[in-house]
């Protein structure tokens, strides 16, 4: 079986989303799927932004609720750039928070931010053969 990969990313506002994911990422708007949904195109896979409010029930089993503000979770989404310094500052422009300085590595360099919503991103340019530089198999 192979599957299909599909962002899905839960925001309390989809056009200030759509905004934010458009002017950072250049991603482009796919299409609509009514007034809660819109699928944005241009990366790896489709991302689709959902309109769930704050404090709207995350997960039935854990009684976690929505929050928008800063947050942590062990998913996080990465955009790999050409230019980290230029992919920086239109990320920052857009609204993302800057949380740690871009650090370099034998693979790349990295950013890490926060988008407008409390979501975990990274920006990561590969150097020489990126990941495969430190790659044991």
């Amino acid at each position: 079986m192979t599957a299909v990969m599909l962002i899905n990313i839960d925001v309390d506002d989809v056009e200030r989303a759509v905004a934010f994911y458009t002017a950072a990422f250049g991603l482009k708007v796919g299409r609509r799927l009514g007034p809660f949904v819109v699928e944005l195109t241009g990366g790896s896979s489709p991302m689709y932004l959902l309109a769930k409010s704050a404090g709207s029930p995350a997960s039935a089993p854990t009684g976690e609720q929505r929050r928008y503000s800063r947050h942590w979770t062990p998913i996080h989404l990465d955009f790999v750039v050409s230019d980290l310094e230029t992919a920086l500052e239109a990320a920052l422009s857009a609204g993302a928070t800057l949380e740690a300085q871009p650090a370099r590595h034998v693979w790349g360099k990295i950013a890490r931010l926060a988008d407008p919503f409390g979501h975990g991103v990274c920006l990561i340019e590969f150097i020489g053969r990126g990941y495969d530089e430190i790659a044991t198999s």
